[in-house]
């Protein structure tokens, strides 16, 4: 008599693939974009300056109030924040390339109004001490990315405090002639373009946003947000 053998076998089950990491900022490529664009930097922006005046205008500062420029690399904002804070007030610029930086250093010589006082660190390490009023993130699109360089900020900035973040961003996809501009802009001033879909979706979910504005045919955004 053949025995009946009900023993189960047990289907081997799918195993989890590895997902390849994501590919975040890159400080040693930003290092280096930087320390190539130091010289001519002020020119390759000149088409953004109506955007650095609407994000200044938007931060609303007032008279004797403290304000972060976090990536001021050659300072063109400083001098419209000072104008902003007044003579009493503080500009807090934060740099991590030196090379930028010198040119920051020479657009803001002593006097004439608000003090300012430049960092040359990354966002994350930058000594700021005490807490601003404001915050400026202008086309800073590796900090926006970088979850302790957001922290680090914002732990600086009082509740309640204004923050305007301004930079590229893909476009919706049918708009080719816009994706192309914003690759090719993106390409010499990011080191990663993770993320460049929502570049402020990290700042978002750390702050009370008011609005999110799209620009130049969507191929830049602002955010205007308040700190929790």
């Amino acid at each position: 008599m053949a025995r009946n053998s009900s023993k189960s076998r047990e289907q081997p089950q799918p195993q989890p693939q590895p997902q390849p990491p994501a590919v975040g900022p890159d400080r040693a490529v930003a290092l280096a974009q930087y320390r190539g664009r130091a010289g001519t930097y002020d020119l390759e922006l000149a088409l953004f300056e109506p955007l650095r005046r609407q994000a200044v205008a938007a931060l609303a500062l007032r008279p004797g109030q403290t304000v972060l420029d976090v990536g001021c690399g050659t300072g063109l904002s400083l001098p419209l924040l000072r104008q902003g804070v007044g003579a009493k007030g503080r500009v807090i610029g934060i740099e991590q390339s030196p090379e930028m930086l010198a040119r920051a250093r020479q657009r803001c010589a002593p006097g004439g109004g608000a003090t300012v006082r430049l960092v040359c660190a990354p966002a994350e390490e930058a000594r700021i001490g005490g807490v601003a009023d404001a915050a400026l993130l202008h086309f800073t699109h590796d900090v926006l990315r970088r979850p302790q360089a957001l922290d680090h900020v914002l732990a600086h900035l009082r509740p309640g405090a204004r923050i305007v973040a301004t930079g590229l961003q893909w476009a919706p996809g049918w708009a080719l002639p816009v994706n192309l501009f914003v690759w090719g802009a993106a390409w010499r001033s990011v080191s990663s373009l993770a993320g460049l879909h929502r570049p402020w979706s990290l700042l978002a979910e750390r702050c009370d946003v008011l609005e999110v504005r799209k620009l130049l045919l969507g191929a830049v955004f602002q955010l205007i947000a308040l700190r929790r």
